[in-house]
């Protein structure tokens, strides 16, 4: 497998998954791994109340590929699919599903969310059981720029909005299928407003915190097409226990792994 310059591959503690990456560039962090792990959470939580299996999910802003990645090892999803606007990332993250021989069962697409779905509407309305999404945190106009064009575009809305993310999700998911997201605390009035203008409606709430008596700095948000209004809150995700080691929560997330070490401690959205 072909490892470009300034790359490497990195254990991801999934099994025996890896992952290409390029530290200078974007490296991923907690937010992803915890995003997968709600995600695969949800998908069986919605198999025993209705007894319909989650077979497909799109993956919005993809990255490295991590989200996909993680859920194979989770879940039996048949099918995973990752869309990358940064042709870059779209190369690392399809060079990643080589060289982890799961072609068979994720697919990286290159494209912007926006115009993605413009174009294949045919092929995609309505064909998704589950969609996911880390989009990036920081509004449109808001924020102080980075001087990585890789990292600006990963934390800053600048080809794609919050509402271009759940418009497209709408669109791509099935009757009662599944959004589920990552964000900010702070982006939770818009992240609300956003799904029910679009006609998904939140069902799961929960917050992460640093450590469990320190404000969230990141929260999980899932909603359903066309469901009813009821909201659920989870108890608190913290992420330590303490300084420099991760929470029983985070490491049960690892299957029980006593030592947990990511390749990125820490994702260019909790840094801004």
């Amino acid at each position: 497998m072909e490892v470009k310059e300034g790359e490497r591959i990195d254990e991801t503690g999934f099994g025996t998954l890896r992952i290409i990456q390029h530290p200078e560039e974007f490296c991923y962090g907690v937010d992803a791994v915890i995003l997968a792990d709600f995600a695969a959470e949800i998908g069986r939580a919605a198999g025993r109340k209705t007894g319909r299996e989650i077979k497909t999910i799109m993956d919005l802003g993809t990255g490295s590929g991590i989200v996909p990645l993680i859920l194979s090892h989770k879940t039996k999803v048949s099918r995973l699919y990752g869309i990358e606007f940064q042709e870059k990332s779209w190369d690392r993250a399809t060079r990643t599903v080589h060289l982890n021989e799961m072609s068979h069962r994720i697919e990286i697409l290159q494209g912007d969310v926006t115009e993605f779905f413009q174009r294949d509407s045919r092929c995609w309305e309505n064909t998704m059981d589950m969609v996911v999404a880390n989009p990036p945190y920081v509004p449109k106009g808001a924020g102080i720029p980075v001087q990585s064009k890789a990292r600006h575009l990963a934390r800053h809305e600048t080809a794609a909005t919050l509402s271009d993310f759940v418009k497209t999700a709408y669109q791509l998911l099935k009757p009662k299928g599944h959004l589920v997201m990552v964000h900010r605390p702070a982006r939770l009035p818009d992240l609300i407003w956003e799904m029910r203008t679009h006609g998904i409606e939140p069902k799961t709430l929960r917050f992460v915190h640093p450590f469990l008596d320190q404000a969230p700095n990141i929260l999980l948000i899932h909603g359903i097409k066309g469901g009813g209004k009821e909201l659920k809150l989870l108890p608190p995700l913290p992420v330590y226990e303490s300084k420099g080691v991760y929470s029983s929560q985070i490491r049960e997330i690892y299957e029980g792994k006593k030592e947990v070490e990511l390749s990125c401690t820490v994702s260019d959205n909790e840094r801004e």
